[in-house]
């Protein structure tokens, strides 16, 4: 609870801050509240495992939590001469992302289901003004309209399937949910099972899976890269510890039952993903459908439901937020010096910045799942995953997807090293820079020793 309170404070703070005009306080202030927060995290780890009523910060909320709060640290550095200088919304930027980094707790610390929702409506109003901030953008304009839309109706299969839950069992709560699976096997009320799907439409639409992706590529494109970035990281990860804290534990004595819809989700995922990034000219938008397709990858944690299920999720979305926050680091620098997000504009950058266009390198690896990254340990670890169950269909299809991943990631590496474009020198920030090593750290240390994080949960 101490985090939670601790950021909204910090963003209550940094709203005032920004009435009064101080953009300098901005940054500092917003990093100080999160730090404290990650001094939390870790005086908490291991600890009495305090409950809140309806939240609980066990160690998967603490495992989670952090990786949030520390992708969110990164991007915030990211601001630096990302702004106009007569720009008057810095601190309205500033505290939507900071609110909805306090929904984002609350999603994966949930133990009742009205809590996920509260969770899931601060993140979502919060991103819904983010996406169309800038309003004198129609990109903007239609990322906002779109997102709001696709968000309301994907919360309204939410609410019905909560609804329908309680109904059944006359309790929000996971643990008497749980129970009531347990002691009445064979005789789960009618209203139970529709409950169930509806609820994974409902989180499907927020992760971006298949088939209820589609508002994810305009969304990603049109919303200010910045938000973007936030959106395919760190909103994703919470995404992904709702449904496992909801999948894996709670509905666990019915996994017979919604794994095969899952397994459909799961197929159509990573074949559009793949083969739709592809044909994309676009960088912004070939990572849109890049994080289409890790949402695949993410799900295989549920298709068998192991102890390890929540440690490999961890892994996995550790490697991609880094990898992912290095991607949008350098096509903000890129498109502040080219004015467009296209292939293109990464032609021979390892000319005009060879350390950028090396971390690039590494993220993009990472991304493809090549040995000695993070990438490759989430990748390797969701395969073995499944292939414990002897699913070697499922492996073999999601190790073709993955090689078709290869092409559109190399890509961006030819285009860099072996591409001519103009000489242009490309400036990166003492803020990137620390962006960009420490997240090219990470995704190599995590390939190396992947035990650090691996049995954290």
């Amino acid at each position: 609870m101490n985090i939670i309170i601790t950021i909204t404070v910090t963003a209550l703070v940094v709203l005032y801050a920004g009435l009064f005009k101080a953009k300098k306080a901005l940054l500092p202030i917003t990093l100080l509240g999160l730090l404290t927060s990650l001094a939390f995290v870790a005086t908490g780890w291991n600890g009495n495992h305090n409950s809140y009523g309806m939240m609980q910060m066990d160690n998967f909320a603490l495992a989670f939590t952090g990786i949030t709060v520390l992708g969110t640290i990164l991007i915030f550095l990211l601001t630096q001469n990302y702004f106009a200088e007569n720009s008057e919304n810095i601190a309205e930027y500033f505290t939507l992302i900071l609110f909805s980094l306090a929904g984002i707790v609350i999603m994966v610390s949930y133990t009742n289901m009205s809590m996920l929702f509260i969770g899931v409506e601060i993140m979502s109003v919060s991103l819904y003004i983010l996406a169309g901030i800038r309003k004198n953008n129609f990109a903007s304009n239609e990322a906002a309209l779109k997102y709001f839309l696709m968000g309301a109706f994907s919360t309204g299969f939410l609410l019905f399937g909560i609804t329908l839950i309680y109904g059944a069992t006359g309790s929000f709560d996971l643990g008497v949910i749980n129970q009531y699976l347990v002691a009445n096997y064979k005789t789960i009320s009618p209203m139970f099972y529709p409950g169930i799907i509806l609820l994974m439409v409902g989180l499907c639409f927020k992760i971006g899976a298949a088939p209820f992706h589609f508002w994810t590529p305009d969304v990603y494109e049109g919303a200010p890269t910045l938000i973007t970035t936030f959106m395919s990281t760190i909103v994703k990860t919470a995404g992904f510890a709702a449904f496992l804290r909801l999948f894996a534990d709670t509905f666990a004595p019915l996994h017979d039952f919604w794994m095969p819809p899952l397994m459909v989700i799961v197929c159509l995922t990573l074949l559009i993903g793949n083969v739709t990034a592809l044909f994309q000219k676009n960088f912004k938008r070939m990572l849109a459908y890049s994080s289409i397709s890790h949402a695949g990858y993410l799900l295989f944690s549920l298709i068998t439901l192991t102890a390890n299920s929540a440690n490999n999720v961890l892994v996995y979305a550790a490697a991609y937020t880094f990898a992912t926050i290095i991607a949008f680091a350098v096509l903000i620098l890129v498109k502040q010096k080219t004015g467009n997000d296209h292939f293109d504009s990464f032609n021979g950058l390892a000319k005009r910045n060879p350390f950028t266009a090396l971390i690039l390198t590494i993220a993009m690896l990472s991304l493809a799942g090549i040995p000695l990254t993070a990438g490759f340990i989430g990748k390797y670890l969701m395969f073995l995953n499944v292939m414990s169950e002897y699913q070697i269909y499922l492996v073999a299809f999601a190790i073709l997807n993955a090689l078709v991943g290869f092409y559109y990631y190399f890509r961006v590496i030819v285009a860099m090293y072996f591409k001519e474009g103009n000489e242009m020198e490309l400036q990166t920030p003492v803020q990137y820079q620390f962006v960009l090593v420490f997240s090219a750290l990470i995704t190599i240390f995590l390939g190396v020793y992947p035990a650090v994080i691996l049995n954290l949960i």
